[in-house]
């Protein structure tokens, strides 16, 4: 088992959960975060943290692609340790449908 960052951070990127990751296994786009998920160690501390209730465990079901997202994005954006403010309109786009296919950028972000 391993955790995902889902569809909800898309546009909310609130950044609660990088410091609470014991192992850092946390990468940033530009609008929102993944897990890589060879790394996690599914400790499930990062899941509370969130907000958006954008993480969820793997275990859940339909979360298939959001776990090979979640792979692929960490392979290329830099990794986050250290939490920033989420973007000024993070509350507006809290709960918006469909952020993945109008939304999603795959550029990467700061990071560290």
């Amino acid at each position: 088992m391993t955790y995902v960052v889902v569809e909800n951070c898309i546009k909310c990127k609130y950044m609660d959960c990088v410091e609470v990751c014991p192992v850092d296994c946390f990468y940033e786009g530009e609008n929102m975060l993944v897990i890589q998920p060879d790394e996690c160690i599914d400790c499930g501390v990062c899941e509370p943290e969130c907000p958006a209730e954008a993480i969820k465990p793997d275990t859940e079901p339909g979360l298939e692609k959001w776990l090979a997202l979640n792979a692929e994005m960490a392979s290329s954006w830099p990794n986050i340790t250290v939490s920033r403010d989420s973007p000024a309109d993070a509350k507006e786009f809290d709960g918006k449908p469909d952020k993945l296919e109008k939304y999603f950028s795959s550029e990467p972000g700061e990071g560290d």
